[in-house]
């Protein structure tokens, strides 16, 4: 069985990020590692500026490798982003469909009677009574 490769020019095309719109920064990584963690840059942060996704990668002593995996971190939570958006989009025009639709004979009925019915008790309320 040969394994999927995953390209990160076919996924950041997919979503429709641009190179131009990542900021890239290399900075010093924390935890443990001794003096080589204090030495080298080899945590990786992306920034999204259209969207202010964040991403801060330093699960490997390479940096190259953690400019990979930092890039396809982004790259899924850009995708998952995205979804929530649709969804969300969706959801506001099922709620509008909901709100805006005519509803049935019966129900109207109902409604109405109900008015009427809450309508003769308030007027009742009110009633001047000559003695």
């Amino acid at each position: 069985m040969r394994k999927k490769s995953f390209k990160l020019e076919d996924t950041f095309q997919q979503a429709g990020i641009r190179e131009e719109d990542i900021v890239e920064k290399f900075i010093r990584a924390s935890g443990p590692g001794g003096q080589f963690v204090n030495k080298t840059s080899s945590c990786v942060y992306l920034k999204h500026i259209p969207t202010g996704i964040e991403v801060k990668c330093q699960k490997e002593r390479s940096q190259a490798l953690n400019r990979y995996v930092a890039r396809k971190i982004l790259a899924e939570k850009i995708k998952e982003y995205q979804l929530r958006q649709i969804r969300k989009a969706k959801s506001e025009a099922e709620k509008i469909r909901r709100m805006t639709r005519r509803k049935p004979a019966r129900l109207k009925r109902k409604i109405l009677e109900d008015k009427r019915r809450l309508s003769r008790k308030k007027r009742m309320r009110f009633k001047v009574i000559d003695l």
